[in-house]
């Protein structure tokens, strides 16, 4: 057990735990502090929920090492169906044109924590500080102080990075008075597994609908992931419908093209609101991950974000650790914030603008929008760039998303 570290993470989730993993090995001495015991059957981030991960992110979870462990319970997306619920348009996303195995795939969040986890806290160069619940930190011109509780006694660690993983409503960004720029949607994500008449041969389903995007996901087992978008005020009375009432109505949604759905799982309900802090570092302080930011699910882009913010910290953290350069350097820091932003604020913008503009009912408008998704289906090089954006390899990439390892060993 030390008092000193040069990193600290602080959320134990999948996003810290990357982290966690990808610098190990470069010299650091790395603490992680979690207010849960690192299990993933307790671990909230580590729950029944499905993660949609793209190209992008298996490549990175690759070159960290972990993918082969998370590929015999991650079903690929081969493609992709997008449509206007009742309007003409629609648009298709294939594999084989992008010359990839898949454009993405769906893994439960508890197989991919276990995956994460496993062996992390093996790692010499590694502390689980778990449970443990951070009081406060003190930022100094060499170092950061943090105050923890743990096992009901109080234990004081210094390290000169402090690094933000611990979600949407982030401690750390709490502690630093970091205001964050909200939009609320309106809307509430019903998240359910359930079953098809019909084999769904690995095609992930968009369909855009008055009240938000419906998708129906492919899982292992021929079961599919619904992330059902609905106004706030119609949620009450959704989570409340019996099992086959809900089905009925989200039949009427989709449609038949995969046959009756049935055998539904339990429902969960999650509030929609985009979310971006106006600043993601501070001296000795980095925030990455839902504490920067937290944006609409509608193309599945969440967590795939924050393991680009996972992929680039450990790229410029690497380089500093060859340099033997300070990790909790502001002008480091600042890299990584410039790195990071032209991603983020367009994806941002992108799931912003699907979400207001298939929601919006102005008949004008409807008509303008299908005809782009019909366009988008005839246009192979607008479509290629689509993709790309949504697989998650376009702009610079660090060396993870390139499939390039930073171990030094």
């Amino acid at each position: 057990m030390s008092d000193n570290f040069d990193i600290l993470i602080v959320g134990g989730g999948m996003v810290g735990a990357s982290l966690a993993r990808s610098i190990s090995g470069q010299g650091f001495n790395i603490g992680v502090i979690e207010a849960w015991p690192l299990r993933s059957v307790t671990q909230p981030s580590f729950d029944d929920r499905v993660i949609a991960l793209s190209w992008g992110s298996r490549v990175i979870l690759q070159a960290m090492g972990v993918w082969d462990r998370v590929l015999p319970s991650a079903e690929p997306i081969l493609d992709v169906h997008i449509s206007d619920r009742g309007h003409f348009g629609f648009t298709r996303l294939s594999h084989q044109q992008e010359g990839v195995d898949a454009l993405g795939y769906v893994v439960a969040a508890r197989a991919l924590g276990q995956a994460l986890l496993k062996d992390l806290q093996a790692q010499a160069d590694i502390e689980l500080i778990c449970p443990a619940r951070l009081k406060s930190f003190a930022v100094t011109a060499t170092e950061i102080e943090v105050r923890l509780e743990q096992d009901n006694a109080q234990r004081r660690v210094k390290s000169r990075l402090l690094v933000a993983a611990d979600g949407g409503n982030s401690q750390v960004r709490g502690f630093l008075s970091i205001p964050l720029k909200e939009k609320p949607y309106g809307q509430t994500a019903i998240i359910a597994n359930l079953r098809c008449e019909r084999p769904h041969q690995g095609v992930a389903y968009e369909r855009f609908t008055d009240t938000g995007p419906l998708a129906l996901l492919p899982m292992t087992e021929d079961r599919l992931s619904m992330v059902w978008t609905a106004k706030d005020a119609q949620v009450g009375e959704l989570m409340t419908l019996q099992d086959e009432q809900f089905l009925a109505r989200l039949q009427d949604r989709f449609g038949y093209r995969l046959g009756r759905l049935h055998e539904l799982g339990k429902r969960v309900a999650y509030p929609l609101c985009l979310r971006q802090a106006t600043e993601q570092v501070r001296p000795r302080v980095a925030l990455i991950g839902n504490a920067a930011h937290a944006i609409h699910p509608v193309t599945g882009q969440g967590f795939n974000l924050g393991l680009r913010d996972v992929a680039v910290l450990a790229d410029l953290l690497s380089d500093a650790a060859q340099a033997a350069q300070d990790p909790g350097e502001l002008s480091l820091l600042k890299n990584y914030e410039k790195w990071r932003q032209k991603d983020q604020n367009a994806v941002a913008l992108i799931t912003d603008g699907l979400a207001r503009l298939f929601a919006n009912p102005f008949g004008p408008l409807r008509l303008v929008r299908n005809l782009g998704l019909v366009s988008l289906d005839v246009a192979p090089s607008l479509k290629h760039l689509v993709a790309r954006q949504f697989m998650g390899i376009n702009g610079r990439l660090p060396r993870l998303a390139r499939g390039v390892s930073l171990d030094r060993s």
